[in-house]
């Protein structure tokens, strides 16, 4: 088994260490929050994933994970580290490499022998060859290493950088590590990929194993498909309103062609997270700077964009105004299964709803905490804002009601309850949740995507 460390503890890194750990590497966590680490040690994640804080708890009571603030411990005498801090999105597009520079200077300044660094953050093609130039450019006398104990400069330590992307989704990503369809890994040399096919042999997961920069693509090509998948069908699905037909049976018929698949053919109001929405600028500003135009990708982007908006449009058609009017929103975060907020359609649409001057009552079961931070509870513009504990109070009495999340809570409530606990039953449902007979049927102003 080998040690391993593991810049960063969001949803990447975090989910990366316990699943080494729980293969039986020893593995520590380096974050520069000590609040963060503190949490950890104590057994608290400080992510919503469910499994992940359970598998947490029980690797470091044996013994087999740590968590640490001081990355030159970490780092020093690792076989292995691997990255995984953000990436985040710049304004233009391009990904923000920021996190990635900072730790790969620390290894360099850090490590006392052979060591493999791979990057498992999202980074744009090319960028883990810059990133083990890097390295070595700050490494100690051009490659050499200090011993550290006054005896001067001693033998070259080799360090080699390999792209190892992960495919995790948030809400199931201990799952998705722990049993893999593929674990895909970039290298440069037999050295490299024999140490991560050793890493990774406990998983007994097939292994892709290309050249680095394919692996990078691999990444970017394989999310920018999802979200192209998901834009189609919600185009579709607005053109399926047009001309009377009904969006599921159509994603239905074209299901059951293995060529299309049936997943990510459920139209709604977009996606969002920390991956598509980035995922996809980043590809497109990539091809832009290599004088090429990415068309299909551009339009994902635009119908996606479009799509988060859509039920706030319509209800704008039907109303005369929100000023005043009582809104309960259902589920805040981008997806069920996380606190992530992370480009979610709620954010596009509740500030729309504040300057209109609307009274927004609103639920989630995890991530009322992180809307807080972007909208305080109280007076907002012309409109103002309360987060509410349960479905019931976001409904009593409101006038209009937007689903958001298809949390279970919010798909187990009945079709009556809104006609009994509303003042209009008006509902606007952006993940098609419910029968629209069977709303209707129970008296509500029913309407959602593709669905007539």
């Amino acid at each position: 088994m080998f040690k391993i460390a593991v810049a960063g503890t969001g949803y990447v890194g975090l989910v990366t260490g316990v699943c080494f750990a729980e293969v039986g590497h020893r593995v520590i966590c380096v974050d520069i929050d000590e609040n963060k680490i503190n949490m950890m040690k104590k057994g608290i994640s400080p992510i919503y994933e469910p499994g992940l804080e359970e598998l947490m708890r029980k690797n470091y009571a044996a013994g087999r994970i740590n968590f640490t603030t001081d990355y030159v411990s970490a780092y020093r005498d690792a076989d292995v580290i691997f990255i995984g801090v953000g990436t985040p999105e710049k304004p233009d597009g391009s990904a923000d490499l920021t996190y990635i520079a900072i730790v790969a200077r620390q290894v360099a300044e850090t490590i006392e022998k052979d060591c493999l660094v791979v990057v498992k953050s999202t980074v744009p093609v090319g960028t883990n060859d810059k990133v083990e130039q890097f390295i070595h450019d700050f490494l100690p006398r051009c490659g050499e290493s200090y011993t550290g104990n006054g005896a001067g400069f001693g033998k070259k330590i080799r360090v080699e950088v390999a792209s190892n992307p992960e495919f995790l989704a948030q809400g199931s990503a201990v799952h998705d590590m722990l049993h893999a369809k593929r674990i895909v890994i970039g290298t440069e040399s037999k050295w490299a990929e024999e140490r991560l096919r050793k890493i990774y042999e406990p998983f007994n997961i097939p292994i892709v194993s290309v050249s680095r920069r394919s692996a990078e693509m691999i990444k970017y090509a394989a999310n920018n498909f999802l979200a192209l998948k998901i834009s189609y069908i919600n185009d579709i699905a607005n053109l399926c309103e047009l001309v009377g037909a009904d969006i599921e049976d159509v994603a239905k018929g074209m299901g059951f062609d293995d060529r299309i698949g049936s997943k990510f053919l459920k139209a709604g109001i977009g996606y969002g997270g920390s991956c598509f929405p980035k995922d996809t600028k980043a590809l497109e500003y990539l091809a832009r700077q290599h004088g090429y135009s990415l068309r299909t990708v551009r339009a994902a982007i635009d119908v996606n964009t479009d799509q988060k908006t859509i039920l706030y449009r319509k209800a704008s058609r039907r109303l005369i105004t929100f000023n005043g009017l009582k809104v309960a929103i259902l589920g805040l975060t981008f997806k069920p299964g996380t606190d992530d907020l992370r480009e979610a359609p709620s954010l596009d649409n509740i500030p729309l709803l504040l300057e209109q001057g609307a009274e927004i009552l609103a639920y989630d079961p995890v991530g009322i905490n992180n809307c807080k931070r972007k909208y305080p509870e109280g007076k907002s513009g012309r409109g103002t804002i309360k987060y509410v504990e349960n479905i019931e109070d976001a409904l009593r009495e409101a006038n209009v009601c937007f689903i958001f999340t298809e949390w279970e809570e919010i798909k187990a409530v009945k079709p009556e309850k809104y006609k009994q606990l509303m003042r209009t039953p008006l509902v606007y449902d952006g993940r098609n949740i419910y029968s629209v007979k069977e709303m209707r049927d129970a008296g509500v102003e029913y309407y959602s995507i593709g669905r007539i």
